[in-house]
């Protein structure tokens, strides 16, 4: 973190984390330089891309020749060399390292400035309204400012949008790939009771910066402080702003989460004017009578509808979906058309049997009664669709639903008629597509693994 710096303006902003009230606020929409704090957003796009699949934590990431120029604090990163991605993110929350924030970027979006691109599209979308990036890593750069407002929310959304990865910024040390690293918020994490992250930041232009956490008998405060002059000074200033949150925040409270924000990606295919389907010939379900669904159970299912079709924009072309069916011709034309001859039962196999068409203008229990009577043993409807695909083991039958449901909406050329089916065994709930043939499995899955899922082909059961 350095030694004492020049004066920089101040601003802070103290939160509850649980409802997103402000406690505390002094200059807190004054746009600022944020330093490090804004590999917050770096990371919290990392987390986004591999939650959806552009890339996976195990992912070799080359760095490049600006990567690995980057001034320090660095990780030491070489140019040409490969690292895993969850190094790099391991660097940056815990190190604070340019070199690692910028190999991340580049590897998300192919450049910085495209990264920095998303990053603003991402902050309009979680409600930072006063903040512009110019690169992934914090370095004063005219344009780059932030507010403490804008850190805090999106310190809160790190909390509650990606839960899995927030142990990252408490960690003392970590293991960063090519050596173990220290975080630069290890003193504060050591001193103040019940804090937890979440990232500092320090440039001459922007003084000591801090976004940090705690929580205490189930009651969590966020404080957000820009312009300390010290490690030290920082340090005390954020433990009183917290001191102040714990002290007006209600023991209990009705817990109000942020809202998720629409996929990343997707949104910017949407804005560009991509639109993935133009309706849909499935016909719409029967009304079916019964108890009503809980409101909260509806809820979540429309938010992960939501979070599907955006996710179906970004990854479904126009090519994907094929053209509209032909429009069914007129009733009076029909009945106009002298059917063929129908085949007799006996000049078919008994597979085909179940296939037979209806012929126009004749119900088919007549036409069955008036063809006599045929026996059929172990004919199958499915029209030798019985393959199926597996996309993945997962703890509980919820999350394996959700998969098949956001796999389902971003493959609708190939698993558009096939069945979603959660099965569970002694080691988990298995996500499963069934009812598919042979061609149809094997192109799924092609084009699941082209993407970096998991997927694998399921033979039909003796």
């Amino acid at each position: 973190m350095g030694g004492p710096g020049r004066a920089a303006p101040y601003a802070a902003m103290v939160m509850d984390a649980r409802t997103g009230e402000v406690l505390h606020s002094r200059n807190a929409d004054t746009r600022l330089h944020p330093a490090s704090l804004t590999k917050m957003m770096t990371l919290y796009i990392a987390f986004e891309a591999v939650e959806h699949g552009e890339i996976s934590l195990d992912t070799l990431v080359t760095v490049s020749r600006k990567a690995a120029s980057e001034p320090p604090s660095r990780l030491g990163l070489r140019p040409g060399q490969k690292i895993k991605l969850r190094y790099l993110i391991r660097a940056a929350a815990v190190k604070s390292a340019n070199d690692a924030a910028t190999a991340i970027a580049e590897a998300i979006e192919g450049s910085e400035a495209a990264f920095a691109r998303r990053m603003n599209r991402t902050a309009k979308a979680l409600g930072m309204t006063r903040t512009t990036f110019k690169n992934a890593h914090g370095l004063t750069e005219a344009g780059h400012l932030s507010t403490a407002r804008d850190m805090t929310i999106l310190g809160r959304h790190i909390l509650y949008d990606y839960p899995e990865y927030y142990n990252l910024f408490s960690r003392r040390s970590t293991d960063a790939g090519l050596r173990t690293v220290s975080n630069t918020n290890r003193r504060f994490l050591s001193d103040y009771r019940g804090a937890d992250g979440i990232k500092t930041g320090y440039t001459k232009a922007s003084g000591f910066n801090l976004v940090a956490s705690a929580e205490r008998g189930g009651v969590r405060i966020i404080a957000t402080m820009f312009g300390g002059r010290s490690t030290a000074q920082r340090n005390a200033r954020v433990a009183e702003l917290l001191d102040l949150g714990f002290k007006r925040a209600p023991a209990r409270v009705a817990f109000r989460p942020p809202k998720k924000p629409p996929y990343g990606k997707a949104v910017a295919v949407a804005s560009a004017g991509v639109t993935a389907v133009g309706r849909s010939p499935r016909p719409l379900p029967r009304p079916r009578s019964g108890p009503a669904l809980p409101e909260a159970l509806i809820a979540a299912i429309r938010s992960q509808v939501t979070e599907s079709v955006e996710t179906t924009r970004a990854a479904v072309s126009p090519s994907q979906i094929g053209p509209d069916p032909a429009p069914e011709a007129p009733v009076s034309t029909i009945a106009t058309v002298t059917p063929p001859p129908r085949p007799t039962p006996e000049s078919l196999p008994a597979s085909a049997i179940a296939e037979l068409p209806d012929s126009p203008g004749t119900p088919a229990l007549e036409r069955a009664e008036s063809a006599g009577p045929i026996v059929v043993t172990r004919v199958s409807t499915s029209g030798g669709r019985l393959w199926g695909i597996n996309v993945g083991r997962y703890s509980t039958r919820y999350r394996a639903e959700q998969v098949l449901l956001r796999t389902a909406l971003s493959e609708i050329g190939t698993l558009g008629d096939a069945l979603r089916k959660v099965v569970q065994t002694g080691r988990g709930f298995e996500a499963n597509f069934v009812g598919m043939s042979r061609e149809a499995a094997d192109l799924a899955c092609r084009r699941l693994t082209a993407r970096g899922l998991p997927c694998e082909t399921i033979g039909p059961q003796g």
